[in-house]
Formats: C-alpha cells, sequence, structure tokens
C-alpha cells in the first residue's frame, strides 16, 4: 500500500473547484485524498476503478459548497455526472452516482455490479471515523494516509454543518444519511 503524494486528476478536478471550496479547499482536498488512498487499499482495482474513484471521490461532499446546502447528494451527484459527460464518460454515470449518493449508507451496499459502491462508503467512514473503524486496514496505514493528508479541520467543519442542521431540525436525521 503506497501513498501517493500528489493524483494529477484529483488536482485537476478540485483545482477548479479553489474559489468555490474557499477557506475550506484545504481541509476538503486532504479528506479526498484520504479517501482515495483508503478505497485503493481496500480494492486495488485496475486504472478504470482508480479513475472513478477519484471523480467520485472529488465531487462526493462538493455540493455543500457550490449549492451552499446540507442537502448535497443531490448536487454532488449532478456536477459528478457533468463531469464525466464532459469527459466522455458516460457508462459510468450510474456507478458513479451511487458511489456518491449511498457514500453515507448505514448498512453495507450489496449489488456486486458495482463493487466501488461499497468501497467508496467505506473509505468514507474510515475518514469520517478518524480510522476508529478500519475495515481491515492496518492503523499503520491509515496514520500514513493523515499524516501525509492532515485533517486541516475537516472534521470541525462538518461538526459544524451538522449541528446547524441538527439545530434547526432535532427530531430528523440530516438527509444525507441513508439506510
Amino acid at each position: 500500500m503506497t501513498i501517493e503524494p500528489r493524483i494529477d486528476l484529483l488536482e485537476d478536478i478540485l483545482g477548479r473547484w479553489k474559489q468555490a471550496l474557499g477557506d475550506d479547499f484545504l481541509a476538503y482536498r486532504n479528506h479526498v485524498y484520504r479517501m482515495v488512498h483508503f478505497c485503493f487499499a481496500l480494492h486495488g482495482g485496475d486504472a478504470q476503478a482508480r479513475e472513478k474513484i477519484v471523480i467520485a471521490g472529488c465531487f462526493h461532499d462538493l455540493g455543500i459548497w457550490s449549492d451552499g446546502t446540507i442537502d448535497y447528494l443531490p448536487p454532488s451527484a449532478a456536477r459528478a455526472r457533468d463531469y464525466l459527460l464532459q469527459h466522455g464518460r458516460e457508462a459510468w454515470i450510474e456507478e458513479v452516482g451511487l458511489m456518491i449518493d449511498l457514500h453515507h449508507k448505514l448498512r453495507g451496499y450489496h449489488d456486486m455490479r458495482y463493487p466501488l459502491v461499497e468501497v467508496f462508503r467505506r473509505a468514507d467512514l474510515v475518514d469520517v471515523s478518524l480510522g476508529m473503524v478500519k475495515f481491515g486496514l492496518p492503523r499503520a496505514y491509515i496514520h500514513s494516509v493523515k499524516r501525509q493528508f492532515p485533517n486541516a479541520g475537516f472534521h470541525k467543519r462538518l461538526v459544524q454543518l451538522a449541528g446547524g442542521w441538527l439545530r434547526k431540525h432535532p427530531l430528523s436525521p440530516p438527509p444525507f444519511l441513508k439506510w
């Protein structure tokens, strides 16, 4: 399990959203890098799978900033769809869309047509849980990835966003959670 300090596709996609991400750019960028590395470690995969993972990673939470909403899964998936259409990857729209839409699914995803959906869900949970949930990834690898791509306030920002939802809707789960 290697750590790639720079992934050109990731830098290219997120570079286009730097202004929209504003002060949260580094935090989000590093979260995407951590997730992508955890996906690679959980799945391995060929170049095509890796490209799907990077694209989904870049867009998976982007709607928070691009559309200013905590109900960010639909706009995040729409932004990914637009990107895929612009880059001749129409065949990936369903799978990448599911990776984004179900990355906060509380139960596992079991449709083997799209194994990357579950890999992606697990990788996000590894990062959001700060490595407490590992799905078999070595603790040393998780720490190395976190050291290479520090948090930079990402989890603090998540708490701020989720806290705003919970104050307004104390009896309703956030709209990004899926059963």
